[in-house]
């Protein structure tokens, strides 16, 4: 028994860009990873938890802010931070306002690696943005991305 093409439309337009958004995003993720691996010694992970610190206005970020910032589960977050903790990049305070939240704050070991670790990422970007797209295209993308990123 064949399956309709209305019943399982793995060509509708839809389907296949959001195919070719998650192997573009797994792809361009896997090559930063290894980049900022053999450079830095820095799982791509780490990277994300460091960057969303890094832009967080105090440095730091309620535990689960990050877990949202980086699309985690908290207790995947809470492992992810847990390693970060034991190499020194992250630590974790107590929120005076509410004895039930902790915040994960980075640390000047944690801002070290960072800043090498965005060298190395702006190059990648360079590479694989900037000479693939130009000025205009990557606003649009960006602008594209930014609309569907909404929550609803």
């Amino acid at each position: 028994m064949s399956i309709s093409a209305s019943a399982c439309p793995s060509g509708d337009e839809k389907v296949v860009l959001f195919g070719l958004m998650l192997e573009t995003n797994a792809r361009l993720t896997k090559e930063l990873g290894a980049a900022l691996e053999s450079s830095c010694q820095l799982p791509f992970a780490w990277f994300e938890v460091l960057l969303q610190l890094r832009q967080s206005p105090d440095g730091r970020l309620k535990m689960s802010q990050m877990a949202d910032a980086i699309v985690h589960s908290t207790g995947g977050t809470t492992r992810l931070v847990d390693r970060l903790e034991e190499a020194s990049l992250v630590r974790r305070e107590n929120c005076p306002s509410d004895r039930r939240s902790v915040f994960v704050a980075i640390t000047d070991e944690g801002n070290s690696k960072l800043d090498g670790a965005l060298g190395v990422h702006l190059e990648y970007l360079n590479e694989n943005l900037g000479a693939r797209l130009d000025t205009s295209e990557r606003e649009v993308l960006a602008g594209l991305l930014s609309k569907l990123n909404v929550s609803r």
